[in-house]
């Protein structure tokens, strides 16, 4: 199905608070990540039972001085601390994707 606004506003909420908590993290480990962007898509698909189910899929750009293991690194630590991915842990599918 294609993305309404309910889901078109989850992903922007999700895409900066995902940026908030990779600021937060890169700040303690002393990373610069000032360049960095972050793209949340959020799917909307048949549960099999009847209704349907969130799915997301969060694109992180890291600065090109971020090597692919830190950043990888980087990336999983911030989806254990974001407020967002914590609230649907569990509940929907979630892919991280570093670009």
């Amino acid at each position: 199905m294609r993305p309404r606004c309910c889901e078109q506003l989850f992903a922007a909420g999700y895409a900066s608070c995902f940026a908030s908590a990779l600021r937060l993290v890169a700040g303690q480990r002393k990373l610069d990540v000032a360049d960095a962007a972050v793209t949340a898509e959020i799917g909307l698909s048949p549960n099999g039972t009847g209704g349907f189910q969130l799915s997301a899929t969060l694109r992180v750009e890291l600065p090109d001085h971020i090597g692919p293991e830190e950043g990888r690194a980087l990336v999983e630590a911030t989806h254990q601390v974001c407020p967002y991915s914590n609230a649907t842990r569990g509940n929907m599918p979630v892919e991280l994707v570093i670009e």
